[in-house]
């Protein structure tokens, strides 16, 4: 599904992302961990087209996308969502939802004008799939709630809910556990997984939480200095040596220190 390609991303003399290639294969739910600065949420810009990057390539269904701006992006399929947030406040949990889908008739002016039956059906269309979207989210209580009076683990279950109003095919979860009360966590984790089986999302998933990662993903993609330093399932990537010294920075020894 995705394909980075020797990714490479300075900041004048700092090099964020080094040489990183790795793949996202269709109907995964792929993990992204790694320490403090291992260059985790700047490849994700890179593979959103937030960044562009020093040099290397991004490939989506194997089409280069490396030039594409983000809204190309959307419109094949990619969706990335932020560690924050990023709701309108000032609108409904509903109207934030109603807002997503592109080519709505009503947007266009002359449509609007003289096709208005046409443009209230497509409307029409556009509420009951948000309305189901919030059904499912269990967000049906607050469809007419400012979107910023949500709590924090709403807000999330909210910008799930805008990726389930486009036809995607992979989505970019930055965090999604930041933050959230374990219930809606649990909830927020039911909604993923249903997703990826009934609907056939592909994720990549970056998070600290790794009880999260270990319930969600398989495989687990641990990045460290910008590169891939690891690659498997939870379970394998916890026996890691490479990757306890990365994170204990010392090894097995002081990673059974730290947990103790």
């Amino acid at each position: 599904m995705i394909e980075v390609r020797n990714i490479v991303k300075r900041f004048g003399g700092l090099v964020a992302v080094d040489n990183c290639s790795l793949s996202v294969e269709p109907g995964t739910i792929t993990g992204l961990i790694g320490p403090n600065g291992a260059g985790k949420s700047t490849l994700f810009n890179i593979v959103a087209g937030f960044i562009k990057p020093t040099s290397g390539q991004i490939l989506l269904e194997g089409r280069d996308i490396t030039a594409l701006p983000p809204h190309r992006r959307f419109d094949l399929g990619m969706v990335r969502t932020f560690q924050i947030p990023a709701e309108l406040s000032r609108m409904t949990a509903l109207e934030n939802l109603m807002l997503v889908p592109k080519g709505q008739s009503g947007e266009e002016l002359l449509k609007a004008w003289f096709l208005p039956t046409a443009a209230r059906a497509d409307e029409r269309r556009t509420r009951e799939r948000a309305e189901q979207v919030l059904e499912t989210l269990q967000l049906t209580h607050l469809r007419n709630e400012p979107a910023g009076n949500l709590s924090g683990g709403q807000k999330k279950l909210l910008e799930i809910g805008r990726t389930m109003m486009t036809d995607s095919k992979v989505v970019l979860l930055d965090e999604p556990g930041a933050g959230v009360n374990r219930t809606l966590l649990a909830k927020l984790s039911e909604v993923i997984q249903t997703l990826n089986r009934e609907q056939g999302y592909t994720f990549c998933i970056i998070e600290h939480d790794m009880d999260l990662i270990a319930e969600l993903c398989d495989p687990v993609i641990v990045m460290a200095q910008g590169t891939v330093l690891a690659q498997g399932t939870m379970a394998q990537i916890r026996k890691n040596e490479a990757v306890l010294e990365a994170y204990f920075g010392g090894g097995a020894a002081q990673a059974a220190d730290a947990e103790a």
